[in-house]
């Protein structure tokens, strides 16, 4: 590993962190999925008691299965609808669940008061672009029509995202202005992966940083966009190449020191910003792509309860 001034508070943790892996095949992405290394790596913490959760499967896109998602509640009664936030985890588009973002999504129900939508999209290589997004799109839209039942008000869902995560909720918002689908009220895109194009200053000097590095991004695009892709890249994929980014909902954006996706992040926000969009962009020191792993750090401390409070000032709490 190159010499990176990370925060000392990750300097245990550094030397258990994966750096470059084997992504060349489903096989080998398969066993990753499932290793015990990588489950190892997110906390699983017991359900919390005011908070119900609910496993659905909502209707897909048109000619493609069902989309498992999880409903989270506050089990407090509510005397108005509540604000929502719809959920989509991260993974380079050919890893992760939902039940990565279980223990995030039941403290934003019970902190904030909001309902919980999180969504189990369809991963590549298996299926790639735009089978994820469409799912994704899917989910959001059948929370929008059962938001009376839901008891949620429908001026007042975000969308939240991590990582490719980010990226999916980034092109989401995309489709929704774009469908006329949806009213999304903001977006939180947290270290998004946004640019097929892979050719960022952080993109370029970060080759093998844990986590996440040039090489790893490589494949993720590589089984997004699928190997019989050819001609322009889609902004439903890449939003980054999108050419317009006006009407879309306000914005928090972070990013990380030491990770490749950096860049990408800061200039969506520039972009955004251009466009007349509300962006609040942090950018956080001495720390990379995962980071949040070690929730104890400083900095992992100070940019969850930023995202915390944001959502909570956004969603009118």
């Amino acid at each position: 590993m190159g010499q990176y001034d990370f925060d000392p508070a990750f300097r245990d943790l550094l030397p258990l962190l994966p750096t470059l892996q084997e992504l060349d095949s489903v096989e080998k992405i398969q066993a990753l999925r499932n290793s015990p290394e990588r489950l190892a790596m997110f906390r699983t913490i017991p359900d919390r008691d005011d908070v119900v959760k609910e496993d659905l499967r909502v209707a897909g896109p048109k000619n493609a299965p069902d989309v498992p998602v999880c409903v989270y509640r506050p089990k407090a009664a509510a005397s108005a609808p509540r604000p929502a936030v719809y959920e989509i985890h991260g993974g380079g588009f050919i890893m992760g669940n939902i039940d990565m973002m279980d223990a995030w999504c039941q403290r934003v129900a019970a902190e904030i008061g909001a309902v919980v939508v999180s969504v189990e999209y369809r991963l590549a290589p298996e299926h790639p672009f735009p089978a994820g997004v469409e799912d994704c799109y899917a989910g959001l839209v059948w929370t929008a029509t059962e938001a009376k039942k839901l008891g949620i008000d429908p001026e007042r869902i975000a969308i939240a995202g991590q990582s490719a995560g980010g990226g999916l909720a980034a092109a989401t918002a995309l489709l929704a202005r774009d469908r006329g689908g949806p009213s999304i009220c903001y977006q939180v895109l947290e270290i998004p992966e946004l640019d097929d194009r892979l050719d960022t200053p952080s993109m370029l000097a970060f080759t093998d940083t844990p986590l996440w590095n040039r090489p790893n991004a490589v494949w993720s695009w590589r089984h997004y966009l699928g190997p019989d892709h050819e001609g322009e890249v889609s902004p439903y994929a890449a939003p980054a190449r999108a050419k317009n980014l006006a009407g879309l909902p306000p914005a928090y954006i972070s990013t990380m020191e030491f990770d490749p996706l950096r860049d990408e992040g800061i200039l969506y926000g520039l972009r955004l910003l251009q466009a007349g969009v509300s962006v609040e962009l942090h950018s956080y020191p001495g720390t990379f792509h995962g980071s949040a792993l070690l929730p104890t750090a400083e900095v992992s401390r100070r940019n969850m309860e930023e995202v915390f409070g944001v959502l909570a000032r956004r969603l009118g709490r």
